[in-house]
Parts: C-alpha cells; structure tokens; sequence
C-alpha cells in the first residue's frame, strides 16, 4: 500500500483530481457534451453514495473511470437515444480547442468506431497501459494491442483527409 494514499480525502479533493479524467471520457465515449456533463455528474454521485474502499490512488482512478464507462454505455445505448435524431452534434462553434491541429485530431477521432475510440483515449490522453485497459475493458491485452494499431491506422487516414480538405 502507498504511503501517500489518503482514503478519507474529500470529494471535492477527488473531484478536482479527475474531473479533466471522467469528462473526457465519457466526451469520448457519447461524443455529446450534454451527455458527458451527466455522466460526469452520476460517476461521482456514485462514488459519494458508495464510498468505496480502495488499495491505492491507482485503484482510485481505475473504478471512476470504469464507472464513467459504464455510465457512458448506459447512455450511447439507451432506447431513448436510438429512437431520437439528434439536432447537428458538431455546431462550428460548439466545441473549439486551441490550435487547429487539436480540433483536426478530436474531429478524427470523435469518427472512429467506439471500440477504437474508447481505447485510443485511454491509451494516449489517460496515459493507461495496456494491461489495465484490458482489465478496464474486460478484452484481451492481445485485442487492445489490435484495436491500438487499428485505430492509429483509421486516425492517420482520417488526418490525411483533412490535410487534403483544407
């Protein structure tokens, strides 16, 4: 056990830590900010009503952020959400980062297949390894080697488009 994990922090500590973590997630996952900022809200509503016991800040990070995909399954899957069309997801103005290159990248990857999408998140702006984005998952560390290469092949395909639209 780490010596500078601190069981009893507030939520407000904890939500400060992985706010940025959970957001993106389920961002990445409904690619809906309205959907994200529920998920967002329900994960640490969660969290609070359970307090769950973990071995370390490590094991912290792993259950809000399967927490947040679950959360995010529950929406991306809901009858609701199949049986409604939604307005223009992607308004110019909606959601702008601050060099072109990082809007061209959320864009790419924003048109990937989930399964893609999810893994390349977590792998890359999570900074999680393999291992435990397979236990995260529940798939094979062979399959999140695969979907990896994968969607770094579909994301290098869909810049290059860009590049050529521009």
């Amino acid at each position: 056990m780490a010596d500078t994990f601190v069981q009893d922090e507030s939520i407000e500590t904890i939500i400060q830590r992985y706010k940025g973590t959970i957001y993106s997630v389920a961002l990445s996952y409904t690619k809906s900010r309205d959907d994200a900022d529920d998920i967002f809200q329900e994960v640490f509503l969660i969290f609070f009503r359970m307090q769950p016991v973990f071995n370390d800040e490590e094991h912290r990070k792993a259950w809000l952020i399967r927490t947040a995909i679950n959360c995010a399954k529950r929406v991306v899957d809901s009858t609701y959400r199949k049986r409604t069309v939604p307005l223009d997801e992607m308004e110019e103005d909606s959601f702008q980062f601050q060099t072109k290159e990082e809007n061209a990248v959320y864009v790419a990857l924003q048109a990937l297949p989930e399964k893609y999408r999810i893994v390349l998140h977590l792998f890359y702006f999570e900074d999680l390894p393999i291992e435990q984005i397979s236990k995260m998952l529940d798939i094979k560390p062979s399959t999140v080697k695969v979907q990896l290469m994968r969607g770094r092949e579909m994301m290098k395909e869909k810049l290059k488009e860009e590049a050529y639209d521009d």
